[in-house]
């Protein structure tokens, strides 16, 4: 039985740097700044080290030596969580982000990548800054089910029942553990990917536990949102998008089970309809990690995207 763990080609430079009250966890594939840089924005549970794997790709490409940065969010990798907090607030990722790039010192325009959750970031924050990105790109960023007024009630009385009781996460005894979670979460990942991500992934709290190893993600995180997610809000920050837009979706994500059915794709292609310059591509042989199952075809889209004038 072998235990090989993934060698990155590119090894990112990690440091902190104070965002909005907190010490924000960044990694800094340094490289060119004759080029735009390329800003990364990863999702709900995950961290900024999960885009090892496709800037690793991007080495082949003609965007090989741009400089790429990816943050840990708040609450997620090694960005602590703000103190006291019980709850997350959407407005505060796009804060995080208009801070972030002030402290890296970043002017001008830059290429902004989001996956997932960060994907709804990206395509907020290029509506409302539009000058701030000169291309952007959604990776399965689907976005919520619609809400009307109605669930309002319900939605508040759920978040208050969370508030009273306390949140937490599986812990795992050894980097292995972890490795083997990712890969029950995404069979597609590699052995060896999942051993390297699992260290970025988790740490060892002390000997709390008998020095268990506890996921990077405040359990807060699972707390329901009281604010609804307002569909017509969010379409008209969408239109306000100026810059050339890359919408990427893997052909084996199911975002109709995520929800229960109330919510498809078709209705995301309608919303997508607003943006004024979507281009749309659907990766083959992957599932909702893409960057993940299909790396080396993902940098490709990406290249022949950013690396144009």
């Amino acid at each position: 039985m072998t235990h090989d763990t993934y060698p990155p080609v590119r090894v990112a430079r990690s440091s902190f740097v104070p965002v909005r009250g907190l010490d924000y966890h960044v990694l800094d594939w340094v490289g060119t700044r004759e080029t735009p840089p390329v800003v990364m924005l990863h999702g709900w549970m995950d961290v900024a080290a999960s885009f090892q794997f496709v800037v690793d790709a991007l080495e082949g490409t003609a965007l090989a030596g741009r400089r790429i940065v990816a943050p840990d969010w708040r609450g997620f990798g090694l960005t602590e969580p703000p103190h006291p907090t019980d709850s997350y607030w959407f407005p505060d990722y796009l804060g995080d982000l208009d801070a972030l790039l002030r402290a890296l010192d970043i002017d001008g325009a830059v290429d902004l990548i989001g996956h997932s959750m960060g994907g709804n970031v990206a395509m907020s924050y290029a509506g409302v800054r539009p000058a701030r990105i000169r291309r952007l790109v959604n990776l399965e960023g689907f976005g919520m089910p619609r809400t009307e007024p109605r669930h309002a009630p319900k939605r508040l009385a759920q978040w208050l029942d969370t508030l009273a009781e306390p949140q937490s996460l599986k812990t795992y005894a050894d980097a292995e553990e972890v490795a083997e979670r990712l890969r029950k979460n995404n069979p597609r990942l590699t052995p060896d990917k999942a051993r390297w991500l699992a260290p970025h992934w988790s740490r060892r709290a002390g000997n709390e536990e008998g020095g268990r190893l506890h996921i990077l993600g405040d359990p807060a995180h699972k707390r329901p949102n009281p604010v609804l997610y307002r569909v017509e809000e969010i379409l008209e920050t969408w239109k306000l998008i100026t810059a050339p837009t890359l919408w990427v979706e893997a052909a084996d994500s199911l975002p109709e089970q995520w929800w229960g059915g109330r919510y498809s794709r078709a209705e995301f292609h309608d919303r997508l309809n607003v943006v004024p310059q979507a281009e749309r591509h659907v990766l083959a042989n992957c599932g909702h990690m893409l960057h993940h199952d299909q790396p080396n075809a993902l940098a490709a889209r990406l290249a022949a995207f950013l690396g144009a004038a």
